[in-house]
């Protein structure tokens, strides 16, 4: 099976970070031939977002919002299950055939009934004295048979033992009679007048022992009786010890409070459960509760990490969970560079433009390969979103000169293509201000001090100051939910090329204050030419913060 590696960009998704994996993931593909590469997202898609995707007709990426190792990412043991009507003898040769201690029993659907270890096969010898256990378990006779190496001389090998004890013919003749009831099962030796007793006296199950075939009358009367009649090498006692193990597993097997896992469940999580038991193997099971697999602690040792390819960011905080249990394979960046490590070397482009897509569709043509119309079209969205169509000071004559580029292999004019993106960014009609606020958020760290950054642009100041209030109220919630020690959003009025900044947090007024030089406020800030969290907001906060 080829590798899969995974293409994704920030939390809190936005058009760069979206349209840069899939393009990239479409570039990679095309280069590769032992590699799938998968564009997936860490979080919902804002309005502008989906826009573009609908408009260019590209399939919403996955959302993936952890990537640590998963069942699903470990070589599990694909152990074939059993039916639980198989003998308990069988189920021992399979386990010893296997090399397993556990087998799992499913049903016709599918679906996990049940589990048997070797432990509860050896219950069956150990703690087991009831002469009618063997029908309680409704043991069929092809059971009985495969069991004792036998051969069937009349009767129906599928039919059940469902009623009567299991019975040694051992008695003199004159007793024989009355030691045997309607419906028992009777092991009997090779004399002809004491199998014609047994079947008289009514027994619906005959075993013969020491000898392959019966005398012709005796199977007319077992025919007569109905009665089962099997003959085996085995002797009386061998045959007497074997018999238990004819019964199905099922009667054996644990039915309740099995515990299972699932494949997306985490192996941190596996672990854990695997703990508090004392079980060597597992069922696995799908998303319908069917049986896929087998797993132990020994085969968590094998996990394999995901591999992944970061886009449009390179700092923790802002990458999906457990990251660092992932293997990170490159990073593809135009941000400062950030807190992420790796274990290992790895390829790390990072280049002073206003879009990732910039330098994506760079990388198009230094391999050689030609841009499709529809991945040309979400590569210039994403040029246009980033740098608010050439306006923010991130913008640099490259990123301009690849939008116009990519809107001619596109088809589209890139002032219709912004108004359009623009507008769909700036519908806030039925939406919540968590969905607002989310829609491009990040968070940022400076030695002890954590905090958050939202920005919300539109191409109308009347929309953001009709969001202003609901904003402004659901900022705290955001601080202290998540433990930062402030919370800023920057109002962004794209046309006029000015922020309207609030802030929440005991020492966020002044942090603002000393970043911007500029007197305490105790509403907002405005921000006269500036539009870019990266290149205008975050380095005086960091420097402010820094001093």
């Amino acid at each position: 099976m080829p590798n899969t590696v995974y293409i994704i960009g920030h939390k809190n998704p936005d058009t760069d970070s979206v349209c840069a994996a899939v393009a990239y993931a479409y570039l990679k593909n095309a280069t590769s031939h032992d590699t799938i590469y998968e564009a997936k997202k860490a979080g919902q898609l804002n309005e502008e977002t989906r826009y573009v995707l609908e408009r260019f007709n590209i399939q919403e990426p996955e959302t993936v919002m952890d990537v640590g190792a998963q069942l699903t990412d470990i070589e599990y043991r694909r152990l074939e299950p059993v039916d639980g009507h198989i003998s308990l003898k069988k189920a021992w040769e399979i386990m010893a055939e296997r090399d397993v201690v556990t087998l799992p029993v499913i049903g016709k659907t599918g679906k996990l009934e049940g589990v048997i270890v070797n432990g509860d096969i050896a219950y069956s010898y150990m703690d087991v004295y009831d002469n009618s256990i063997l029908s309680r378990a409704r043991t069929q006779y092809s059971n009985i048979i495969g069991t004792l190496n036998g051969n069937l001389v009349t009767g129906n090998p599928h039919a059940y033992f469902v009623k009567g004890s299991v019975v040694i013919a051992s008695s003199n003749r004159e007793d024989l009679m009355d030691d045997i009831n309607v419906d028992d099962l009777a092991i009997v030796g090779n004399i002809t007048a004491r199998q014609e007793i047994c079947i008289e006296a009514g027994c619906s199950c005959l075993i013969v022992c020491g000898c392959s075939s019966v005398e012709p009358q005796v199977a007319r009367l077992a025919e007569e009786h109905q009665c089962v009649l099997i003959t085996t090498e085995y002797d009386t006692f061998t045959v007497a010890r074997l018999i238990h193990q004819a019964m199905p597993i099922r009667q054996f097997m644990q039915k309740d409070n099995i515990i299972s896992f699932e494949l997306d469940d985490y192996v941190d999580d596996v672990r854990d459960i695997m703990k508090t038991v004392r079980h060597r193997d597992f069922p696995i099971l799908d998303e319908n509760r069917h049986y896929v697999g087998m797993v132990s602690r020994r085969l968590l040792l094998n996990m394999q990490k995901k591999q992944i390819i970061l886009v449009d960011h390179n700092e923790k905080s802002q990458a999906v969970d457990n990251i660092d249990q992932a293997d990170v394979m490159e990073i593809i960046d135009h941000h400062r560079l950030g807190s992420l490590e790796t274990v290992s070397p790895i390829y790390f482009r990072n280049q002073p433009v206003g879009s990732t897509a910039t330098i994506v569709s760079m990388m198009y043509e230094e391999k050689g390969v030609e841009i499709p119309k529809h991945i040309a079209g979400i590569l210039c969205s994403a040029i246009i979103s980033d740098t608010l169509m050439f306006r923010s000071p991130t913008c640099t004559p490259v990123d301009e000169a690849k939008a116009k580029m990519l809107a001619d292999i596109a088809g589209v004019d890139v002032t219709e293509l912004a108004t359009s993106m623009f507008e769909a960014a700036s519908d806030f009609k039925d939406k919540t201000p968590d969905q607002i606020f989310h829609q491009d958020y990040k968070v940022f760290t400076s030695g002890d001090i954590k905090f958050g950054v939202a920005q919300v642009s539109s191409i109308s100041r009347s929309q953001l100051n009709g969001i202003k209030t609901d904003i402004r109220s659901y900022m705290e919630t955001v601080r202290s939910s998540n433990d930062l020690d402030a919370v800023f959003v920057m109002l962004t009025d794209i046309l006029n090329q000015t922020t309207e900044l609030l802030f929440v947090g005991e020492s966020a007024d002044k942090i603002i204050a000393d970043a911007f030089r500029m007197p305490v406020a105790t509403d907002s800030y405005i921000l006269e030419g500036v539009v870019s969290r990266k290149k205008q907001l975050i380095p005086p906060i960091m420097e402010s913060l820094q001093e």
